[in-house]
């Protein structure tokens, strides 16, 4: 099974990614693109969706990212080693796109870019480090 196929299964069967409510737009080798749709549980204050829930996309789509390879490793583990978010703009009743590209692989660790937008404007920019293995 390629990576693309694993993050398929796993994300609609992961209990955190499910309750936040992402959806797979596209996995591409090396890429992914995920949503989260609008949702009154996950703002913060009035109609501004909360730090942590776009932290927690831009985290999951560079997963998904680090995934999307044909050198699917032998050990079906993983974990972010790094995680960096800048805010760039509020995110008001807005759907999320979150575009993951993996810039670098290494024996283990993939090293990704992530953006975030609400359809007109970039919302978040991430830098993640993804262990596969």
């Amino acid at each position: 099974m390629r990576g693309a196929e694993i993050m398929k299964s796993f994300l609609p069967a992961s209990p955190f990614a499910a309750a936040l409510g992402f959806d797979i737009v596209s996995l591409e080798p090396d890429r992914a693109v995920l949503r989260l749709p609008f949702d009154e549980k996950i703002v913060t204050i009035g109609d501004v969706v909360h730090g942590g829930a776009i932290a927690t996309l831009v985290d999951t789509t560079a997963m998904a990212a680090a995934w999307c390879t044909d050198d699917v490793p032998e050990s079906m583990r993983g974990t972010t080693v790094a995680l960096n978010v800048s805010f760039v703009s509020a995110a008001r009743a807005a759907d999320l796109t979150a575009t993951g590209t993996v810039v670098k692989r290494g024996g283990t660790l993939c090293h990704c870019e992530v953006e975030v937008t609400d359809g007109t404007k970039v919302v978040a920019k991430g830098l993640v480090t993804y262990k596969l293995g």
